[in-house]
């Protein structure tokens, strides 16, 4: 499995860090989560096209992690020379399917694809569900943040897993589903010190890998205010494995 950051950032404008995005490369299948401000650029200059990704995956539906999707779908249509030909699968929560029709009240056929393009699917925003997609395999739990986040888990066919926090405050769903993951890409918002509902903090993320045995961890999410404090050195004190610290076009491969 490879893993891109394509964005590590959050709603406040960087230079530095576009909002968030993340693409996981399975079996030849490229998977991407969120869609935020910034992510087209990004995966430009990582020489992916995003017309040719088959799925993507939603956390939630803030705009920072959903502002290009509009972006997305008007791209894969206009012009007619752009058009995309082959199926979009769009995963997310329960009330997704909501959200992109009052789009579609805004935009109309301008980001409408067609139902022989475009499946959306809509997994539970209370409880535990899982697809079985052939090459992989997605898991998810709820998470603590708006009334339709949640945390996925993708496990590939000889076993590799990677967890996606999405935004979330510290809790034990995101523990469970983080179990002996090899990977974990969790949002570390702003400084210890500076903790607000619904996020999260170095030691806090430090906290859930730990308890959940994730090999590795990898923070991102983060705001300016992390810029000047050393966040490793806070996840430090609650994570003994291996850290890393999001940015824009960081590759991992697990």
């Amino acid at each position: 499995m490879k893993i891109t950051i394509v964005g590590s950032g959050t709603c406040v404008p960087s230079l530095k860090r576009s909002s968030c995005s993340v693409l996981i490369e399975v079996a030849n299948e490229r998977l991407l989560f969120d869609t935020g401000p910034g992510t087209l650029r990004r995966l430009l200059e990582l020489e992916v096209d995003f017309s040719r990704i088959p799925y993507i995956f939603f956390s939630h539906l803030h705009t920072d992690h959903t502002g290009e999707l509009c972006s997305f779908l008007f791209a894969m249509k206009n012009p007619e020379t752009y058009r995309r030909t082959e199926g979009l699968r769009v995963v997310a929560a329960q009330g997704f399917l909501n959200f992109y029709e009052r789009l579609k009240d805004v935009y109309g056929e301008w980001i409408e694809l067609g139902p022989d393009l475009i499946e959306i699917i809509e997994l539970y925003n209370n409880r535990a569900d899982h697809r079985d997609f052939g090459t992989f395999r997605v898991d998810t739990l709820p998470v603590v943040h708006t009334t339709e986040s949640i945390a996925y888990r993708i496990t590939s066919r000889d076993g590799k897993s990677v967890v996606y926090s999405g935004d979330t405050d510290f809790c034990d769903n995101l523990v469970t589903l983080s179990e002996d993951a090899d990977l974990l890409i969790c949002e570390s918002s702003l400084p210890d010190e500076i903790k607000v509902p619904g996020h999260m903090t170095p030691s806090l993320a430090g906290l859930t890998a730990e308890k959940a045995g994730a090999k590795r961890l990898i923070l991102t999410h983060l705001y300016p205010e992390c810029e000047s404090v050393d966040i490793a050195e806070q996840c430090g004190k609650t994570y003994t494995g291996d850290l890393m610290i999001a940015e824009d076009s960081l590759k991992v491969s697990i």
